[in-house]
């Protein structure tokens, strides 16, 4: 991609339909969204020594409909857990994006992630899920911001027909790997794909730092399969430096949470909302945080 393709692409994304319309008083009630923890979140003393399915029953016991597994697990252990809880797969978080991105300078970097993005996919598709989490690569002093980008759709795009035919989506987080800065460039990208089988993880607290939640909902609209529910204080951030943010327990940062929620009703989202929020640490820890993010939903 040159120089003018980027641009004309932005442009073009920025005469994507917006989704505004007032809530209508007559409307249904809303559909409540679907409770789920990523299990990377969850540990401490208390859950660390307990087997992974037993982990599982802790998170079910505590008010959760589902987990966002990490990818790379031993599959027939991680499936066996999910059967033993009842609990559903919300989501599989790949677990190497970060360290192989696809837009990696090197041509031999890029091919392992793009594996382990296949190897993501797979274990969804045998744990039952619908959708992957994808961290689509790094952009930094020595990647330029269109090369990245390039770099990212030709290798993800090597993944949509594994996609299409384990049906499973490729959901791609916002994520501070610094680049998909503005909502419209988001959806720019999902759309160049021509594929429901790409799509995009929101991050609500990720966002907090550059822009408002509710808006990115608005302009991604039915482009969004998957919610992560998390918390972000922009006052932290300022006295304590930009990570110390997410230092907040849930509803005491800057999230206004019925504008989220509006704007979810808006785009008609009723699936996975997953908490990737601090406190998983206990088994009272992970009964605060169900109880908080049925507050959230009920916002």
């Amino acid at each position: 991609m040159n120089r003018r393709d980027f641009l004309q692409l932005v442009t073009a994304a920025s005469v994507l339909p917006v989704v505004t319309g007032k809530a209508d008083d007559s409307a249904a009630p809303r559909k409540p969204l679907r409770k789920g923890i990523m299990l990377a979140t969850v540990g401490g003393d208390e859950l660390n020594k307990l087997s992974l399915a037993d982990r599982f029953q802790a998170i079910r016991d505590a008010g959760f409909d589902g987990v966002e597994a990490m990818s790379h697990y031993d599959r027939d252990e991680v499936r066996k857990a999910y059967e033993k809880s009842g609990l559903k797969c919300a989501s599989v978080c790949g677990q190497h994006h970060w360290s192989k991105p696809l837009s990696h300078p090197s041509e031999q970097v890029r091919a392992e992630g793009l594996e382990a993005l296949k190897h993501t996919l797979e274990d969804a598709a045998a744990w039952g899920g619908e959708s992957i989490l994808l961290v689509p690569g790094v952009c930094d002093q020595s990647i330029p911001y269109d090369v990245a980008i390039e770099r990212s759709f030709i290798e993800i795009s090597k993944a949509v027909p594994l996609a299409e035919k384990l049906q499973v989506r490729i959901s791609i987080e916002n994520v501070w790997n610094n680049y998909f800065l503005s909502p419209v460039e988001a959806a720019a990208f999902v759309d160049r794909f021509h594929s429901p089988w790409v799509g995009w993880h929101f991050d609500v607290g990720n966002i907090i730092h550059y822009g408002w939640p509710e808006q990115w909902i608005h302009v991604l609209g039915p482009r969004i399969n998957r919610l992560h529910i998390k918390e972000y204080s922009r006052a932290r951030a300022d006295k304590e430096g930009k990570w110390a943010g997410f230092g907040v327990e849930f509803l005491k940062g800057d999230n206004r949470w019925p504008a989220v929620m509006k704007a979810l009703d808006d785009i008609g989202y009723h699936g996975w909302g997953i908490a990737e929020q601090g406190g998983a640490d206990s088994v009272a820890g992970l009964k605060k945080l169900s109880r908080e993010m049925d507050q959230i939903f009920a916002s």
